[in-house]
């Protein structure tokens, strides 16, 4: 087997893959092997279910590297400060974004609005492409004076991205609110987080990839050909209800069972989100996922290179992939957990990861010199991922049903985005630059960002312990 040591030797990159595939197939026979929620689905539907979700997940996955691609430009296209300005006005394009969108993607059905995130955030890559390709340099490198200058260009054009990607995780909600049941939702929330996962390492380690072996562009360009090969591959698999599929449509158990009426306007939803104190609640703690989200994920490259650590620390060689391990873990137990022992109640998982997210900025601050501060920010993604296929993967299913998921869904995640903006504004104004940023002590401004948003989402998280959706009648199997 001496060629198999051989082949990963050359491609690092596959060998960086495998803990993934293993671990993936640890979950696949762990959940073969649990007790069934039996529901009656036929092998069939079964079959032709996976087909639906699986093309729908992909593009999501894909969604993601093309979203957090820029990250592995610092340096190269910007600095850490110009990163986060940049970052700020595409999150807050797509935060703004539901209230168009959610509605667009009840009307126009998740199938179609999948496609067009896809074209949409793939097209803004390739101009993102081309302004860094024009502006390249010697050695494949954008020179320093000109970053400045490219530092509006791009805010627009990752803006537009943003717009487009924000019918990412509205799509995948309403494709999917349709195939699952409310009982089978929190398994559906792990896989949720599972495609988050995915999106993260191939958003940091094949991004870090192609940025050091290649030239800037083609950070944004390759996840734009795979975007584009994926809008073709949902325009012939995805079907937005079992119906246009060839199978019966079922009570689904959620807030749409024994619904028969006609869709609600934009306007009625949100008037009955507002009054709906679960999903106002939900927001808010989604609001800090956001925040949260950002000052983990997008800060621990900037921190490990401008301290000095980056060439010797594992955590942020591997980034990429351990965040995938981490947010896969995360979101299949929390998924596991919320169905299995809080009897599909999303809130007393959340609450459980929030105090996670607690302990760990408190620990964070305390370990901010030493290498296992990287160990200690990924088990903190362990919780952040769970908590967002909890809530904006999973709850915004249960409690807008099938018919009205996609507003429910666009402002719970528009929250997220929003969360983001403020995550970004604020890192850009209290991380330390220049000669400061080298002493690891004078980072203790990140931890500190992060214990307040982590308390506010535990409290909140605690007030919807035993929130349930409300349905007409009782849930029926097909």
């Amino acid at each position: 087997m001496s060629w198999v040591g051989e082949l990963l030797a050359k491609y690092t990159w596959l060998r960086e893959l495998l803990p993934i595939v293993g671990l993936l197939v640890v979950i696949v026979l762990v959940v073969h092997r649990l007790p069934r929620v039996d529901l009656g689905h036929s092998p069939a539907f079964l079959r032709r279910r996976f087909f639906n979700w699986f093309p729908v997940g992909l593009t999501y996955a894909f969604l993601y590297m093309a979203r957090y691609n820029s990250n592995a430009c610092i340096g190269l296209l910007f600095d850490k400060k110009q990163y986060f300005e940049i970052d700020s006005w595409g999150a807050l394009t797509y935060g703004l974004s539901f209230i168009l969108n959610g509605p667009l993607t009840d009307r126009l059905g998740g199938r179609k609005t999948t496609i067009l995130a896809a074209v949409g955030a793939g097209a803004a890559n390739v101009a993102i492409g081309v302004v860094a390709m024009r502006a390249l340099g010697e050695g494949g490198r954008v020179p320093k004076e000109a970053w400045a200058g490219l530092v509006p260009t791009l805010s627009v054009l990752y803006a537009v991205n943003m717009y487009f990607q924000s019918f990412g995780a509205v799509s995948i909600v309403k494709v999917n609110a349709a195939w699952f049941h409310l009982r089978e939702r929190g398994t559906f929330g792990g896989i949720f987080g599972i495609l988050i996962s995915l999106g993260l390492y191939f958003a940091f380690d094949w991004c870090s990839f192609i940025a050091k072996r290649t030239s800037v562009q083609w950070v944004f360009f390759v996840p734009a050909a795979i975007l584009f090969v994926l809008a073709v591959v949902d325009f012939f698999l995805v079907r937005d209800t079992p119906h246009h599929a060839g199978h019966a449509d079922f009570d689904l158990g959620d807030a749409s069972s024994g619904d028969t009426g006609e869709r609600l306007s934009v306007w009625t939803v949100a008037s009955m989100m507002l009054r709906n104190p679960a999903i106002v609640t939900i927001a808010i703690i989604e609001f800090c996922s956001g925040f949260l989200r950002n000052a983990i994920m997008k800060t621990y490259k900037p921190f490990a290179e401008e301290t000095g650590r980056a060439a010797h620390d594992f955590v942020q060689g591997h980034w990429g992939m351990l965040n995938c391990v981490a947010g896969i873990l995360g979101g299949v137990v929390a998924g596991l957990i919320s169905d299995r022992f809080f009897s599909s109640r999303r809130g007393p998982m959340a609450a459980v990861l929030y105090a996670v997210m607690l302990a760990g900025s408190g620990v964070m601050a305390l370990t901010l010199r030493s290498a296992s501060v990287g160990w200690v920010l990924l088990v903190m993604t362990l919780a952040i991922i769970g908590v967002h296929g909890m809530l904006s993967g999973t709850a915004s299913m249960d409690f807008g049903g099938k018919r009205n998921v996609g507003i429910v869904v666009g402002v719970i995640d528009g929250f997220v985005y929003l969360g983001s903006t403020v995550g970004s504004r604020t890192l850009k104004s209290v991380l330390p630059s220049d000669a400061a940023a080298k002493d690891p002590g004078s980072w203790w401004t990140w931890p500190a960002a992060i214990a307040p948003l982590a308390l506010v989402g535990f409290v909140l998280a605690l007030r919807v312990w035993n929130a349930r959706p409300a349905s007409s009648k009782s849930a029926a199997a097909h």
